[in-house]
Formats: C-alpha cells, structure tokens, sequence
C-alpha cells in the first residue's frame, strides 16, 4: 500500500511538473506578445529588384519552384540579374519610419528576404545581395536603425524556401539550411533588438530543420514573436493555420480572420493588389483600410498593412496618402482600438466592439436606419458617448442592448461609440 502510495505520488508530481512547465511557457508566449497585442497594427514592406518590373515579388520569376508546381512570366536570367540595375537612391529609412508612425503603425516588418532569394542586407554568407548592387546600402541595417531611434518595433520578414538555390529541397537541402540558419543569425545578430521573425510558407514542403532553427532564433533573440509559417509543410497546413509549440501567433492571408480571443492572430492584406510595387496599381482607399483595420481588432487581431516601394526607394504618394489618412483617424479614435481586446459583441457586417477595462467601443459601419440592436450584456453601462459625434440614446433590457442615433448624426465611415461599465471583465 505504501509503495503505491508513493508511486502515485511520484507520478501526481511529475504530471504537475509537467503542467507548470507548460504554464510557464505560455506565460512567457503571452509576456513577449504583450506589446504586440498593445499595438494592433503594423506596416508590412515587400521590396527588391523586382520592383524595377512592377511585377509580384518572386512569384514573377520563371523557372522551377521545388516542392511545387507553376512559373512566372519573367525568364530567369532576366529576373535573376535585376539586383545589377537596382539603385533606389531615394531609399530613406527614416522617412518610411515617419510615414509609418504617421499612418498610427506600431511595428514594422521588411521582406529581408523573399522567396528569389535575394537579401537586403550585407550578407557574408550570400553574394546575391543588396551589397553587390549599384546602390551598395545595407537596407536592413538602416531601417533597423531608423526604427530604434525613433522607438518603432522592427521586425523581419524571412522566406525559408529559396526557388534560386540549386541546393534548396534537392538531395542536398541539409547544405542549403546551414546557408538559411547563417542568414538568420546574421539578421538577428547584427542589428540589436529584432522584435518579431516572419517566416513564409509556398504551401510546399517544409524541411528546414525546425528544431535547431528555432532554437538558434530564440537563442539569439530571446524576446522574438514568431509567426506559424515555419512548420507549414503543404497547402493544407496554410489552409488550417495551426500554432505550433514554438510559434506564436496565426497568419491569414489576404482575409480578414474570424473572430478569435484565444488564438492570437494578424491578417496580413496588401494596400494595392499585389505585394510589390505595381505602376496604376488600385489602391484601396481609406475607409476600405480603415474597415479593414477595425474588424481585424474587433475580432481580437492585428492587422500587418503591406506597402510596395518604388524602384526609387520612395513609398508611392497614392499609397501614403491613405496612409497618413489613417493616422489622422487614429490620432482621434485611437483609443478605442491600441490595448483593446475583441468583444464583448462579436463582429459581422453591422461592424464590432472592443474592449479595454470597463470600457466598450462600438465601431459602427452599418445601422438598422436609426439603430443598432445588440445582444444583451451581464454589466450595466452606465455613461455612453458618440466619439465621433452625435447623440446617442442606450437601452439595456434583459434581451437586448440597443443603440439609437438619428441617421442624419451617423457617421458615415464609422460612428464610434464608447459605453461606460459598471463592472470590468466578462460582459456576456
């Protein structure tokens, strides 16, 4: 009786060993996301030679793509030797870092290195980069810079899979992830504090030595968030966004994400319709980005804004017009989406809700003419104002929470309304 008394012990302490050690990795996940949830909203840049083009980052050039099928349009010898033209002398790290702060973007993330291969900084273990170029300029090392004097988070976005290296996914791929990890150290190693590591994914498969990658990444920036991409190895695994152990948050495409409070996640969504710079491209106005943002927050994520440099190195006008559009509304409104969380209502075409404390911001894209009907809360608001203007009237009952504004007084982008709680934490 005493000796399994004494095994069962050993196994209870094992089994809670085991518990608090997983404890403390998440405590330790959620510590690292804590600026990033705060923030909700960053600046994504896709640039290299291939703007010289105007054509899609990578996805243009012809040529094999081990691990999956198709070509782009641009032969290889020509793609492959745009890096020889590239001279972006208007490049301005502090200027894309001002445009940034300005649009009201908390962190920034550069394609260091897309799937061509091609590397926008000094690289001793690759020849093909910036450093061999007319313009000579190491991009990432100025933007890093820029970035930490002005206090913006800085980040770099990292393609695994390389469709120029001939070792990549051949027989001797173990060759080519040496050359990927000494990429990666000298990302994470040469430019202080990187704050966030966003791997790719071309729905193929993905033998990039995880393990060791991550520990290398991690030993080299402890603090580093990092995306889910790495471990996707086929189109199925882009399709269910999984975070994995080492992972730190989801990364749909092009979408926005659905609601999720417990999953962190960032839709990433380009400005225009592609991720590098295309000439007349159609750029998305204001309210649609604004729309954008506010559903990617009332579903409790971030949203990663892409802009496309000009050849010149210049972010073009159209874009940072709508840009610096945002930031005005931010610079007003902002409240009501930096250190919020999604909810309490969930979002749908009516618009979405987030939260911070005993505080609700209702972001209101569309109204039932002179009202808005919600479901019930367990708290009991106690103060409500329109934000952007107007007189609103709230009724709480035990089936609804309704919202009433006269249509004239709405606002016609997004009426924001802030409701007063009586008590803080779960509403519903």
């Amino acid at each position: 009786m005493k000796r399994i008394t004494l095994l069962t012990l050993s196994l209870l302490m094992f089994v809670l060993c085991g518990i608090a050690q997983q404890s403390g990795r998440e405590m330790l996940k959620e510590d690292r996301l804590a600026w990033w949830r705060e923030a909700r909203f960053g600046m994504f840049i896709h640039w290299g030679p291939v703007s010289l083009k105007g054509t899609e980052i990578s996805w243009s050039r012809g040529g094999e793509r081990r691990g999956i099928s198709g070509k782009g349009d641009i032969p290889v010898e020509v793609y492959d030797s745009l890096y020889t033209q590239f001279n972006p002398v208007e490049f301005s790290a502090d200027e894309w870092v001002s445009i940034a702060r300005a649009a009201g973007m908390k962190y920034m993330v550069l394609t260091a290195k897309h799937c061509d291969g091609f590397c926008l900084w000094h690289s001793s273990v690759d020849k093909y980069s910036i450093a061999n170029t007319p313009f000579k300029r190491d991009v990432c090392g100025e933007l890093a810079n820029a970035a930490h004097k002005a206090g913006m988070r800085v980040g770099w976005y990292y393609s695994p899979m390389d469709w120029r290296d001939p070792d990549c996914r051949t027989d001797r791929n173990s060759v080519y992830v040496k050359r990927m990890q000494g990429h990666l150290r000298e990302l994470l190693s040469n430019y202080g504090r990187i704050d966030l590591l966003w791997f790719d994914t071309d729905g193929g498969p993905a033998p990039w030595d995880q393990a060791a990658t991550y520990g290398l990444v991690r030993s080299l920036q402890p603090r580093l968030i990092i995306n889910n991409r790495l471990d996707m190895g086929s189109n199925e695994d882009y399709k269910a966004q999984n975070i994995r152990t080492n992972a730190d948050y989801q990364t749909p495409e092009q979408r926005i994400g659905a609601f999720d409070n417990i999953h962190p996640w960032e839709t990433c969504m380009t400005l225009g319709t592609q991720w590098s710079w295309k000439p007349q491209d159609t750029i998305k106005t204001f309210e649609e980005c604004l729309r954008i943002l506010v559903q990617c927050v009332a579903g409790d994520g971030n949203l990663l804004l892409n802009v496309g440099p000009m050849p010149s190195g210049e972010i073009e006008p159209r874009q940072v017009e709508v840009l610096r559009q945002i930031g005005g509304w931010l610079a007003k409104y902002g409240e009501s989406i930096y250190g919020t969380r999604g909810g309490p209502f969930r979002n749908g075409a009516w618009g979405g809700s987030t939260t911070k404390g005993n505080t609700v911001y209702l972001h209101i894209l569309k109204w039932d003419r002179d009202q808005l009907k919600l479901p019930p809360l367990k708290a009991r608001i106690i103060k409500g104002k329109a934000l952007t203007g107007g007189n609103v009237r709230i009724e709480q009952t035990g089936e609804a929470t309704i919202i009433r504004m006269p249509v004239r007084e709405q606002n016609t982008v997004n009426t924001v309304v802030r409701l007063e709680m009586d008590t803080p934490g779960p509403l519903q």
